[in-house]
């Protein structure tokens, strides 16, 4: 059945596990199955904003980035931004570097310079820093050359920045346990007892180091640039330059960014053909959040964005409405996505007890009545209420999906997001 009104989707789904307890006055008819139980579920993410899988089916039904953008993000306006502004972008935290292991920084592609210090370093030579002693506060620098000779060596303390060459300079962060550590832009390390890393890159420098990592570089250009535009305007949004220390991490708390050695020339050419693009509300950059597959409909963003126990803490945002994302046909732009509709195992009620058990959030005893009536727009569970022979929880549907995910066995299918029931979701 198609998606529904924003009222008609809040009819109650209780999912009554022992055959007793209060019924709402309206329940679907599948709504109370015997156990055993399995949720079926739709889409991939938080579902606010635009859907990858979504821009990529527009974009494929021939719809063009501006059209799809004005989809997700309602109301917003196009404006630019400089792609030279810098971005703070945290690479590592609490690196605990000694004598053995520093940290260490490499200066690849040309000569490198280390603020304060009137002479640059070699191609291929590396800096070192590590505490003069255990859990202090002062910190050895040294600047060793490709050969292992040390040019340059000093105690400091607060913070160190590296410069690379100009033009085709690179750093090489060799610190992180990764085979993506190389960077654009300079490096600034806060040494305390222990070390933090961030990467002060322009936007769309950094943008080619997220853009192939957040959509396949082979996907349709004009999709390329819809996810161009709402990373640009996601990180804009996020940034605080006379605050903290970093802006953004380099992980799915922010966006994915894996500095050079993520790029791609197919995404570069598009990050350049919207070079400083970027969607206003008002005059303010936008918060264009976006997330995998929607499942065929968006979400408010207060109704997802919710305390532990579900309650609304987040003002509703203009452009971040939840509504229909199917196409004429009445099939869901996000289609191919492998997660467009998705379930668990099946479960016992035992099983599903035993589970909830391992969290005093959801910890009601044997289960009676799963209540999965408190749904958004999209008929993504804002809340869920528990009820057993220990008592009443109530849970955001983060929470619930969270504990299920941690607590069931590894090998079987997780709960992907919360637009999900007790039966098939059309």
């Amino acid at each position: 059945m198609p998606h529904r009104s924003a009222l008609a989707v809040l009819t109650a789904t209780v999912v009554a596990l022992a055959g007793f307890g209060a019924v709402p006055a309206r329940v679907d008819a599948a709504a109370t199955p015997p156990p055993p139980v399995t949720f079926y579920g739709r889409g991939w993410g938080h579902g606010v904003g635009m859907s990858q899988y979504g821009a990529r089916g527009r974009a494929l039904a021939g719809q063009l980035a501006p059209a799809i953008l004005a989809h997700y993000y309602v109301g917003t306006t196009a404006g630019t931004r400089d792609p030279g502004t810098i971005v703070r972008v945290l690479l590592l935290t609490g690196l605990a570097a000694t004598t053995a292991s520093p940290a260490t920084i490499v200066g690849l592609g040309g000569r490198w310079s280390i603020d304060g210090i009137p002479r640059t370093f070699p191609a291929k030579g590396r800096l070192t820093l590590a505490p003069t002693a255990s859990g202090a506060t002062t910190w050895t620098l040294k600047a060793i050359a490709p050969t292992g000779t040390v040019l340059y060596r000093t105690t400091i303390s607060g913070a160190v920045v590296i410069r690379p060459a100009p033009g085709l300079g690179l750093l090489q962060v060799l610190s992180k346990p990764s085979t993506s550590n190389i960077y654009r832009g300079y490096v600034r390390i806060g040494l305390t007892t222990t070390a933090t890393v961030v990467n002060h890159v322009a936007i769309d420098a950094y943008l080619r180091g997220v853009v192939p990592l957040e959509m396949p570089a082979s996907w349709p250009v004009e999709a390329l640039k819809v996810q161009a535009i709402a990373a640009r305007s996601y990180a804009l949004h996020a940034i605080h330059p006379t605050t903290g220390s970093f802006d953004l991490h380099d992980d799915t708390r922010s966006q994915v960014y894996r500095g050079q050695m993520g790029e791609n020339a197919a995404t570069d050419a598009v990050i350049a053909a919207t070079g400083g693009k970027v969607l206003l509300s008002g005059s303010a950059v936008a918060n264009c959040l976006f997330h995998s597959a929607d499942g065929g409909w968006t979400e408010n963003n207060e109704n997802v964005f919710v305390s532990s126990t579900g309650s609304i803490v987040a003002g509703p945002v203009s452009y971040l409405r939840g509504s229909s994302d199917r196409a004429p046909d009445g099939s869901s732009y996000d289609k191919a996505s492998p997660y467009a509709t998705w379930k668990t195992a099946t479960y016992t009620n035992a099983q599903l007890s035993a589970f909830f058990a391992t969290d005093p959030r959801t910890n009601v005893g044997t289960i009676t009545k799963l209540d999965l009536s408190r749904r958004g727009v999209s008929r993504r569970l804002i809340s869920v209420t528990l009820v057993g022979t220990l008592g009443t929880k109530t849970v955001s549907g983060d929470v619930f999906r969270s504990v299920f995910n941690v607590a069931s066995p590894l090998a079987d299918p997780p709960l992907l997001g919360n637009l999900f029931d007790i039966a098939p979701i059309p």
